[in-house]
């Protein structure tokens, strides 16, 4: 494969820099970075369909105030390489804790011995939750950004379980199934990456169907994991049964003119994120969520059941945003039980969940008012 060049100049806010970085755990990592390198660091993770990039709108401010930030194109991702497309692999590259000592060997390799705060947005924050749970010494802070980290899986097996909801969802008058369970299957990637729309319409209305944009998204805490209360989710989260994703969010694509309103994703940003994803596609992070059904895999994180997050936390989320409550608890475990110095939470209204780039100022502001509070 012929090496991509960092990530243009052009496309990423003056004193945003671009490079890449050898050696990180077997990857050549494509990063975004702002700030002084002597200076305290802030490690910034995306989630999916993201990239490095969807943090442009506040690594800056958080440089201005005083950090060293750093945002990779994590494993599976954007311009990093090193990491394998296939279906048919060993998912234990893609797992957790395999996605911890990728930012474990990313410290080290910026020269720095600990992290000020890591900061993970959606599938980002349970990796940024994983740093934290399992090397507090040198992740010693950390803002989950929405999702819920409800801790470590318990020592049973999840297969039976998934499997009788997946029956319960299937079952319902309008059959559903869980978006997860979608994205594990092999036909996910090139039926996203062939959409009949195209890669850029498809995410498009998919950030669009996720966002506070789409009205109808008003969520609510659900009262359990039955297929009853979750069938009450959109359909980005509980889709029809036979409709791929590309299917699921082409009836909310977006008018053009409020395409040409969304300050927050103009167009112009927009193709970056397309013509990352129509190069990679998107096996890289599917095979995340497919590590979540992998037996063997959660096995090893029971290792860590029960364990506490005792460093400074906090969470962060838009008040429009179903990621809050999607898993039923979470969000209330994440407060009580697991993160024991979670000092606060944040519902941002007008925000979905694109929080960082729907609100990127209080996003920031929050951001920044953390790492002075949280800094020794």
């Amino acid at each position: 494969m012929d090496l991509l060049p960092p990530l243009e100049a052009g496309a990423l806010p003056g004193g945003i820099r671009a490079r890449f970085i050898d050696g990180i755990n077997g990857l050549r990592m494509h990063v975004l970075e702002a700030g002084q390198p002597d200076r305290p660091l802030v490690l910034l993770l995306h989630g999916f369909p993201e990239l490095a990039y969807s943090w442009r709108k506040v690594m800056l401010p958080l440089a201005e105030a005083g950090f060293h930030v750093v945002a990779p194109d994590q494993r599976g991702y954007g311009r990093t390489t090193g990491w394998s497309d296939a279906y048919d692999q060993d998912l234990r590259p893609f797992s957790m804790l395999s996605l911890a000592r990728d930012a474990l060997a990313l410290v080290h390799a910026l020269g720095h011995t600990h992290v000020h705060a890591v900061i993970g947005h959606d599938f980002g924050s349970p990796v940024a939750a994983w740093c934290a749970l399992v090397r507090p010494d040198v992740f010693r802070s950390v803002v989950l950004m929405s999702a819920p980290f409800a801790g470590a899986p318990g020592s049973q097996s999840a297969a039976s379980s998934n499997s009788a909801l997946a029956g319960a969802l299937a079952a319902l008058p309008r059959p559903r199934k869980h978006y997860h369970w979608y994205y594990a299957t092999r036909a996910a990637n090139a039926e996203m990456q062939n959409a009949p729309q195209g890669v850029h319409d498809f995410l498009r209305a998919y950030f669009h169907h996720k966002s506070a944009d789409w009205a109808p998204n008003k969520p609510f805490k659900l009262k359990d994991w039955s297929a009853e209360q979750l069938a009450q989710m959109p359909a980005y989260y509980i889709m029809d049964q036979a409709q791929t994703m590309a299917e699921t969010v082409a009836p909310h694509m977006p008018t053009a003119q409020e395409i040409a309103a969304c300050q927050w994703l103009p167009d112009n940003e927009m193709v970056v994120y397309a013509g990352e994803y129509k190069r990679t596609g998107f096996q890289g992070g599917l095979n995340w969520y497919r590590t979540r059904f992998d037996e063997a895999l959660n096995a090893e994180l029971s290792l860590f059941a029960g364990r506490t997050i005792d460093v400074p936390s906090m969470f962060i989320a838009g008040a429009s945003d179903w990621g809050v409550y999607q898993a039923p608890g979470a969000f209330e475990r994440m407060q009580t039980e697991v993160c024991t110095h979670m000092n606060s939470c944040h519902l941002i209204d007008g925000a979905g969940h694109w929080v960082m780039q729907e609100k990127s100022q209080q996003v920031a502001d929050l951001l920044t008012a953390f790492c002075a509070r949280s800094a020794h």
